[in-house]
């Protein structure tokens, strides 16, 4: 997609999405870090939220982007085209973590990542920009 066309869905869909993604940022279970993440990915068919929650054991932490991707798998649906992270509790836009990353490049390595600052302002990145050197991307093929 061109720049100025990329910019425009953006735009439409941060309008779109602005709403439920602060009502569904209410339900992320964030004791521990109070960081509150909601996800919202977009696929051919639809869209799936997703929230962060936390557990005291951390590595049991499920983050935003993974439960709205695992949702999508769950309902059959794999044609992702974007995904938008939003915090209300960080001022920059916010990127999703290494685990995330790996998660997202596993379904479609060429996803438009929309990370989003509390007050909506944003930045793109693709996931080869967030991951580069994708030592695993030719693993399917290989088996």
């Amino acid at each position: 997609m061109e720049k100025e066309k990329l910019k425009i869905y953006i735009e439409s869909k941060i309008s779109e999405l602005k709403e439920k993604l602060i009502l569904y940022s209410k339900n992320s279970y964030s004791p521990y870090s109070k960081l509150r993440v909601v996800a919202a990915l977009i696929t051919k068919n639809s869209i799936y939220f997703g929230v962060n929650i936390e557990n005291r054991s951390f590595g049991l932490t499920n983050c935003a982007e993974r439960s709205a991707i695992f949702s999508a798998i769950s309902n059959g649906d794999k044609d992702f085209e974007a995904i938008f992270i939003y915090s209300p509790d960080y001022d920059k836009p916010l990127p999703p973590c290494g685990a995330c990353r790996q998660v997202i490049s596993e379904f479609n390595y060429n996803i438009v990542i929309i990370m989003l600052s509390k007050d909506f302002s944003y930045e793109v990145k693709f996931i080869e920009e967030l991951l580069p050197l994708n030592s695993l991307e030719n693993l399917k093929d290989k088996n």
